[in-house]
């Protein structure tokens, strides 16, 4: 006998351009329903770098889905050296999941998962980190301000949004609300993405050296969004029933070069 598919909901962030719209066409392209959340060019229009924003975008999400969603995925982001990013790539993401929750723990297959970096695994802002696994967004913004004062420095706002994002996803998997809910939570981490938000860099070829000789990715080079999209498919799939806490680093070997053979000890 032959079991009949059902289609499933998604609520996608960052579904208007990027490894989010790769993601939500691939979805369609499957038969799923996808309810897109970008700052325009989706079905939600949301600014999900404030409270409001990222309030009014889940209440949203909520009311053109009937109450019904299957699986979250957050991919908005992004890569400014200054405070906004620490919003965008932390707050815009846990507390936009953490306000779905309730309702996606209604779903029979309920899962999350969300866009970390391999730049999670580079010199970041232990202090900023803190405050933003604190959830104080006000200290956070601080902090990220007084990095970009500092000129460089203010790239510190993306590696750290990054390594606290990848924390959260750790620590809030095993917690009542995530698995006690039945719902697998993860995040991947991809090294450097053909995409809008890489495209003028990689113009270059300054702007590649500088990107290859922090993201080195000796297995087929710099990728693009669908390679993202299929894994954060399946992880938020129904096939997915135990995988969860993790940062799944699909990034051509940054990892494994940047860390060694030993992560271990």
């Amino acid at each position: 006998m032959t079991e009949t598919a059902t289609t499933r909901s998604y609520i996608v962030t960052g579904a208007g351009s990027g490894i989010g719209l790769t993601t939500a066409t691939l979805l369609r392209e499957r038969g799923e329903t996808v309810i897109g959340v970008d700052l325009k060019g989706a079905e939600i229009d949301a600014d999900l770098s404030t409270a409001a924003g990222r309030k009014e975008a889940a209440e949203k999400a909520i009311e053109l889905s009937n109450g019904t969603i299957d699986a979250v995925i957050a991919c908005a982001g992004i890569s400014a050296p200054i405070p906004l990013t620490v919003s965008v790539n932390y707050f815009g993401v846990t507390e936009f999941l953490e306000l779905l929750a309730p309702v996606l723990a209604k779903s029979p297959a309920p899962r999350a998962a969300v866009v970390s970096s391999a730049a999670s695994l580079q010199t970041n802002s232990p202090e900023l980190v803190d405050a933003l696994l604190a959830g104080d967004e006000a200290k956070a913004l601080e902090i990220g301000a007084a990095l970009t004062a500092q000129g460089p420095a203010g790239y510190l706002n993306y590696p750290s949004s990054k390594r606290a994002l990848s924390r959260w996803v750790r620590r809030e998997s095993i917690t009542a609300r995530w698995a006690g809910a039945g719902i697998p939570l993860n995040a991947v981490a991809p090294g450097t993405v053909v995409s809008p938000m890489t495209e003028k860099l990689l113009s270059t070829e300054e702007g590649r050296k500088l990107v290859d000789d922090n993201m080195p990715m000796p297995l087929n080079g710099h990728s693009k969004p669908i390679a993202l999209a299929y894994l954060l498919t399946w992880l938020t799939s129904e096939e997915n029933t135990h995988t969860t806490g993790q940062t799944i680093y699909i990034d051509g070997g940054v990892d494994a070069t940047l860390r060694g053979d030993n992560i271990w000890d």
